[in-house]
């Protein structure tokens, strides 16, 4: 900032140099002015910015004209109104004068007369009358009509055509008032309704009058509109608040109750509870497809498009109803994927593998149950590679896993001593996984069929005792998903026996992320995806034949949905054996350039030398599960849980259904089915609340519930059964 030159000298100075002819430019002279930070600031921009607030947040001004893209289909919608306007106004017309017609006919009948006449049973006696009436009454219309025709007639040839045009509007205005309709005919009950449809995006009112035909909230309450229904992709997407006594909880887990309100199949349906700083727990998002979002063909993935990926990014999974790219996170976090045959579980778990594939720095592990040529192609790039169901197929993966548990106590010694700048905390960074003098490259291990090796019977000697294979498998399994993320290793696992007897509960417990793909039942979903996750409305078993590769996952990390959302169903990109194929030969070729070919793929199958003791002392510091005692149905598995040692003969006697439904977040409905058929019937006895009142309430007996428990096969062991769990 320059300042205005003020001394004497210096105009002297300028003035000599310009009459020499010496003149020198020094630019603009700019005049400035000192602000003294001290003193107080206008308050123009401080009552701007409160009515910017005020505008923002107040009720009373419009949403549309807040926001432009509500602004923008709040425009679109007044359009769509005033083009409709002229057909939706000329059929209140038509209806006005049908209705006006059946009126009319039922004042010339005498309907109300000749219906109070048969309920008393004197229409024989009050024949005569009616008649008489009736023929009045047609004589009052022919009268009526001469005298308008011939008003008209005179008015006419009085003052022409306008009046008659003035009053045909105005007749017509009349016509549409008594043919108006909203959803329905007012006054009227029509023979055959005729179909619902969404016609909430205009009027919010229906929205409301759904909510109430599902129950969802009561006959005197309302919803408070957060964000008006705009076009979401192919869509309708509309926010509300639930009334104060309402939770968005309820909502979600009776998601088929509301579509059907509104007149949709459920797959059409998203609704989702509103998280984090903008949401409350009675605040919730909707959207509603216009069609079936899984009709059409499924998408290639777009791997298939890329020379390389990063493991460390989320692996491009599939796409979700509102046709957002849904991507999976695989870093720190392992995978399990579940459902019955032919419902794409395969390619699911390939997909998973694309992305780790096309990463030159990762190791893969591949182990194909199945036997067929599903896994081949992943020979090009893994490090260890086997397809079979025989015994010693599972002996090999002992091996494998063995292995495993050994590299990963080697990479959590090595990282003691690192410094904090290369390893910040106990955990492989991506800089680590890189780097070949510290080998920890990221591990994947993918196991298609895990059923096979985790039910296979035969023994193995485990520090001198003899164990069932499949029970080794388990532990080692339970003990690389329990530590192996923080040291790089991914584990995938993928099923079709979703069951409690195939994957052990302290493995599922850690298995970060989840995907079920159509099951059976319930229960068989619970155990892909959690339990009582049905009860909080994600139920695989509910997905239908013909959508092929969609389920519904869980993810352990952020998506395109919101880091916050619980489960969300999800169409997987279509990756047949070709295109799988292409992306194993680009992985190959990323391997060699970098010098990263290692094991089977790079024809080394020796397996190193193992120490299993040492393996097996690992596994003893963990908590594995015990081969003696089978898995317990649900719901008796979350009361053991639940209850622990109150369960005991010197526990509690006696448990309100109510603080069990609280306890376990499950609908009491479904617990009372559970309940029955484990064996335990409901009674009622008297507790004493807080305030000292005693009261009678409904609720479970503990010795009906430590039978049931005992018929499942573990005795009296409550106590060890709730520290296991």
């Amino acid at each position: 900032m320059a300042a205005e030159p003020s001394s004497e000298a210096d105009s002297g100075v300028s003035l000599a140099r310009m009459a020499s002819g010496d003149v020198e430019h020094i630019g603009p002279i700019l005049d400035g002015e000192l602000i003294d930070d001290s003193l107080p600031q206008p308050r123009v921009r401080t009552v701007r910015r409160r009515l910017a607030r005020w505008w923002k947040h107040s009720p009373r001004v419009p949403l549309w004209m807040k926001s432009r893209p509500q602004a923008v289909q709040a425009a679109k919608d007044a359009v769509v109104w005033i083009v409709k306007s002229p057909l939706r106004y000329a059929g209140a017309v038509v209806r006005g004068a049908i209705a006006g017609t059946r009126v009319w006919r039922g004042w010339v009948k005498v309907n109300d007369y000749r219906t109070a006449a048969e309920d008393s049973e004197k229409l024989a006696d009050k024949f005569t009358e009616i008649r008489e009436l009736t023929l009045f009454r047609w004589k009052v219309t022919g009268a009526v009509v001469a005298i308008a025709a011939l008003a008209v007639a005179v008015v006419d040839l009085l003052y022409g055509h306008d009046p008659l045009w003035i009053g045909g509007a105005a007749a017509s205005l009349a016509l549409a008032i008594l043919g108006r309709r909203k959803d329905g005919s007012p006054g009227r009950k029509p023979a055959l309704a005729g179909p619902r449809t969404l016609t909430w995006t205009m009027d919010p009112q229906v929205l409301v009058d759904a909510f109430r035909d599902a129950k969802l909230i009561g006959k005197d309450e309302t919803l408070r509109l957060v964000e008006r229904a705009t076009r979401v992709g192919d869509g309708w997407a509309v926010t509300v608040d639930l009334p104060a006594t309402r939770k968005a909880a309820d909502v979600v887990k009776n998601r088929d109750a509301l579509a059907s309100a509104l007149a949709v199949d459920e797959v059409q349906l998203i609704v989702e509870r509103v998280r984090g700083n903008g949401g409350h727990a009675g605040r919730i998002s909707m959207w509603v497809a216009d069609e079936d979002p899984y009709v059409r063909p499924p998408l290639q993935t777009p791997l298939l498009g890329v020379t390389r990926w990063d493991a460390w990014r989320p692996v491009p999974f599939g796409r979700d109803a509102r046709d957002r790219r849904i991507d999976l996170p695989l870093v720190w976090t392992s995978l399990l994927i579940g459902a019955i045959p032919r419902q794409g579980k395969t390619f699911a778990a390939r997909l998973a593998a694309s992305g780790l594939v096309l990463d030159a720095w990762v190791r893969l592990y591949v182990a194909d149950f199945k036997a067929g040529k599903d896994w081949v192609a992943a020979g090009q790039v893994a490090h260890r590679f086997m397809a079979g169901d025989e015994p010693e197929h599972v002996h090999a993966l002992i091996d494998w896993l063995a292995e495993l548990v050994a590299e990963i106590q080697g990479r959590f010694r090595r990282m003691r001593d690192l410094d904090d700048l290369v390893c910040p905390e106990s955990k492989v960074t991506p800089e680590m996984s890189r780097d070949k003098a510290l080998n920890m490259p990221i591990t994947a291990i993918f196991i298609d069929e895990v059923q096979v090796p985790l039910e296979d019977r035969t023994p193995v000697d485990v520090q001198g005792k003899r164990l069932a294979a499949g029970e080794y498998v388990g532990e080692l399994l339970t003990w690389l998903a329990k530590k192996g993320p923080a040291a790089g290793i991914v584990l995938v696992l993928a099923t079709q026996r979703p069951d409690s007897k195939t994957i052990p509960s302290g493995l599922r417990a850690v298995l970060g992320s989840r995907f079920a793909l159509r099951v059976m039942d319930w229960r068989d979903s619970n155990i892909v995806l959690g339990e009582q996750m049905n009860t909080r409305g994600f139920d695989s078993s509910r997905l239908l034949p013909s959508h092929k590769g969609v389920g519904i996952l869980r993810p352990d990390g952020d998506t395109a949905a919101g880091a916050d959302v619980l489960a969300m169903t999800v169409r997987t990109y279509y990756m047949p054996n070709e295109d799988w194929q292409t992306i194993c030969q680009q992985g190959r070729a990323l391997r060699e350039a970098a010098g990263t070919l290692t094991g089977h793929a790079a024809g080394q199958d020796s397996m190193p030398t193992l120490d299993h003791a040492a393996v097996a002392h690992a596994l003893g510091a963990g908590v594995a599960p015990s081969p003696s005692m089978p898995e317990l149905p649900e719901p008796l598995s979350a009361l053991v849980e639940y209850l622990g040692a109150d369960l005991g003969p010197e526990g509690r006697q006696f448990v309100p259904t109510a603080e069990l439904v609280e306890a376990l977040g499950i609908e009491r409905r479904t617990f009372s089915q559970q309940m029955n058929e484990a064996g335990c019937r409901p009674t009622r006895d008297r507790v004493t609340s807080e305030d000292g009142e005693t009261r009678q309430v409904r609720g479970y007996l503990t010795a009906d519930i430590r039978r049931a428990v005992e018929q499942a096969g573990y005795g009296e062991g409550y106590a060890a059964i709730g520290a296991q769990r």
